[in-house]
Formats: structure tokens, C-alpha cells, sequence
């Protein structure tokens, strides 16, 4: 194996039937046999008074995902709506997590609060920089979008620097973006800002299948209901290939956007549609 599979999903925290959501998330995580897998809008609740231990851990969707699948699990939180219920970000990876840390991104003047979870996973192929998150949702937050981008690479530049020992950083999360917009032509090295630039690959365009990849579709009953635009706003991205080719996504698809009809209402796992990558991680020569 020379390669990592690697996957990202909104799981729409507990809306919808969350128990018939829950079975088809899980089932398509174990056909997809994936080492990595980044999510959004995960709910985690720990009571008032009663801090999470490893002995008595918080109630936490990413930890009832990965139940019984083998898994370590990370969690970020972005805010908390209060009484120990706390919504953000989480990894679960098939390797131990070194280390874990969140970071709250700019813009919490527009109304929402976001995160991004930095991660060390220890590999086959050595250390792994893994970062999950989750943008700003409204459509005309653009401007709240890319300084948040603008922060996200700064950070993934100091903590991972070019040249160093480390694989080649993977971001991925809902950007909330389309692939034209100012913060993602920012990441693609399509855009200069303020007389620099940067090049993360967005794995669909290296191994998509050629079409548009919309994960936000309104073929998908459940995001019909925000009356938006299909488009591709989820996002696996690697800062690389480097100069062994590792961090090269070689093969992406859609992933967790089959329905399921079993009395006549369809059930999807989620709102959104995944995104799933094969990365190159051993160094091989050009």
C-alpha cells in the first residue's frame, strides 16, 4: 500500500432521522474502508459541572461513528450553544492522533464561530499533518470566508513548514465555497493577495471523475430544503505533491450520496454529499 484514503463529510449534526442517518454513515465508512475521515457539525455534550474524562467521556457524535470501528478520534470544538452542548469539528483516523489542537478562526463578528482542528497522525509513511474545518455557511459571508482561508494557510505554514520532515499538510472540511470564488482560487494559487500566494491541490481536480462533484445538491432531499444552488463546496486539499511526489491525490470521488428507501421516504446520510481521495504518501521517483 502506497497510498492513504482519505475523506471528509458534513454530517448536518443531528438533524433529520439521525439514528437511520447514523447506520448509513457508518455502513459507508466500512465500504469505503477509509484511514482518514474529517467531519463538520459534529455535536458533542458533556453536563454542566462535569468535565470529559477518558474514564467518563462526553456524549459525541464522532465518537459514536466510530463505535466499534477501530478508529481514533479527535474533536474541535467552534462554539457552544450552551448546557454543555458544544458543535464543531472532528478526525477519525485509523492511526494513533499524536497530537490534537483547535484553533478558533476570524469572523466571529458575522455571527457564527468557527474552528479548525490541527492534528498529528502517525502513519505508515511518517507524521501526518491533518487539518479539519468548517466556513462560514452564508452565501454573501465571502469576505468572512477568505480571511478565515487567509488564516488557515498562515497556520498550516508555521506549524508545517515547506521543506520540513513532515508529509505534506492535508486540509479538508465545507468550505462553503465554490470552486471559483475568491477563497478557493486563493488555496489553488490562482489568486495573488497582497503580493502572495500559495498552492494547496484540490484532490477532485486530480482525480475527480470530470464532473462538476457537487456535494451540496438539491437532488439530495435534505439540502432541497436551503432553496440553494447545487455546487461543490467540500473539499479535500494536500499541500503537494512535494519533491518524492508524496501528498499527490491520484483517484477522488463522491462518497455518502446514495439514498436509502426502505418505506418509501428516501433517507441520505447526510445533506451533503462526501468527498473521498486515494493520496500518495511513500516517495517515489519522478
Amino acid at each position: 500500500m502506497s497510498t492513504l484514503r482519505i475523506g471528509t463529510l458534513n454530517i448536518w449534526n443531528k438533524s433529520g432521522p439521525w439514528s437511520e442517518r447514523l447506520r448509513l454513515i457508518r455502513r459507508e465508512i466500512e465500504r469505503l474502508s477509509l484511514d482518514l475521515l474529517g467531519l463538520q457539525e459534529v455535536l458533542r455534550y458533556a453536563p454542566p459541572g462535569r468535565e470529559a474524562t477518558p474514564l467518563v467521556p462526553a456524549m459525541c457524535q464522532a465518537t459514536e461513528i466510530a463505535s466499534g470501528l477501530g478508529y481514533h478520534v479527535a474533536y474541535a470544538e467552534a462554539c457552544e450553544y450552551g448546557e454543555g452542548l458544544k458543535f464543531g469539528n472532528a478526525l477519525l483516523s485509523r492511526f494513533e492522533i499524536a497530537r490534537a489542537e483547535t484553533r478558533a478562526l476570524p469572523g466571529a463578528e458575522s455571527g457564527e464561530v468557527r474552528s479548525l482542528l490541527s492534528a498529528r497522525v502517525q502513519t505508515p509513511y511518517g507524521v501526518l499533518p491533518v487539518f479539519v474545518t468548517h466556513l462560514n455557511w452564508k452565501l454573501h459571508h465571502g469576505a468572512v470566508r477568505f480571511e478565515q482561508v487567509k488564516y488557515i494557510v498562515a497556520h498550516v505554514l508555521e506549524a508545517v513548514p515547506v521543506g520540513g520532515p513532515e508529509l505534506p499538510p492535508v486540509l479538508m472540511g465545507d468550505f462553503n465555497a465554490d470552486p471559483d470564488s475568491d477563497e478557493i482560487r486563493f488555496l489553488r494559487g490562482l489568486k495573488v493577495e497582497a503580493g502572495r500566494s500559495v498552492f494547496f491541490a484540490d484532490a477532485w481536480l486530480y482525480g475527480g471523475d470530470g464532473s462538476a462533484g457537487a456535494t451540496f445538491d438539491r437532488a439530495n432531499a435534505y439540502a432541497a430544503l436551503a432553496h440553494e444552488p447545487p455546487r461543490r463546496i467540500d473539499y479535500i486539499f494536500v499541500r503537494g505533491p512535494d519533491a518524492l511526489l508524496r501528498g499527490e491525490p491520484v483517484r477522488t470521488e463522491l462518497a455518502f450520496n446514495a439514498a436509502e428507501v426502505t418505506t418509501g421516504v428516501p433517507i441520505w446520510p447526510s445533506d451533503h454529499y462526501g468527498v473521498v481521495s486515494d493520496v500518495f504518501l511513500a516517495p517515489r521517483s519522478p
